[in-house]
């Protein structure tokens, strides 16, 4: 297993930085499916008065699916590969969105308890050392009934989705990344999918770190039963 944590993941990314839009541009449903986890978020009125933080914002992605599910709420996007968050700088933004170089285990000593509304993280869970540490200062940055949107790749437990998974990878995922000399990511991309937690276990798990409401959705297309989106709330509805 080609399995890469912490300063070496960020190193891996921040070189395939300029190259990353442009392979996942080759998955079909990329940003379709981003969108439909943000709108699943379920924000009112926009997002007016409500902040949102991206957390592990990438090249930008999710933030801009964020922005286009609630246009006028304040969005703090975050994410520990310096050279992901350039490119993401790259592009247009409005004044209500900005970034932050930090990684999700910086994020309680730079941001006060209860300051987000929601939070949204894509694809980020599985590539942390520790998840749970992870959800524990992801409901310590909620206020209370703040939500939570977990878009990530994790397989149903099904070995025909766990098949196709692998395919894909080797036929299609490993091999571009091979000729933008980001072999290694690729292949942790692979990896961690395998042995992170299936869905049900994930869910069980956003559960355990004390979120309510915890619920598993699929995503459309290909990658049903690969990715799915975990909607969880931190105590009561947001009003």
């Amino acid at each position: 297993m080609t399995l890469l944590h912490d300063d070496l993941l960020a190193s891996a990314f921040d070189h395939a930085a300029p190259a990353y839009d442009r392979l996942t541009a080759m998955n079909p449903g990329y940003r379709t499916d981003l969108l439909r986890s943000a709108r699943r978020l379920r924000l009112p009125h926009g997002g007016t008065n409500l902040r949102i933080l991206d957390l592990g914002c990438g090249t930008g992605a999710s933030t801009r699916a964020l922005l286009r599910a609630a246009p006028h709420a304040r969005i703090t996007a975050v994410d520990a590969s310096a050279g992901m968050l350039q490119q993401a700088r790259t592009k247009t933004w409005p004044t209500n969105v900005r970034f932050q170089h930090l990684s999700a285990e910086e994020l309680l000593t730079d941001q006060d308890t209860g300051t987000f509304d929601a939070i949204f993280a894509a694809y980020l869970f599985r590539n942390v050392s520790d998840p749970d540490a992870v959800l524990g200062a992801v409901r310590t940055l909620l206020r209370p009934g703040g939500r939570l949107a977990a878009h990530e790749y994790s397989l149903s437990g099904s070995p025909a989705h766990r098949a196709l998974w692998t395919t894909i990878c080797h036929a299609v995922i490993i091999p571009a990344g091979t000729l933008t000399g980001d072999r290694a990511l690729y292949r942790h991309l692979h990896d961690s999918v395998i042995t992170f937690d299936t869905a049900p276990a994930f869910a069980a798990r956003v559960h355990r770190a004390g979120f309510t409401d915890v619920h598993t959705l699929p995503v459309a297309g290909w990658q049903t039963g690969i990715v799915h989106t975990f909607l969880a709330r931190n105590g009561s509805t947001i009003q």
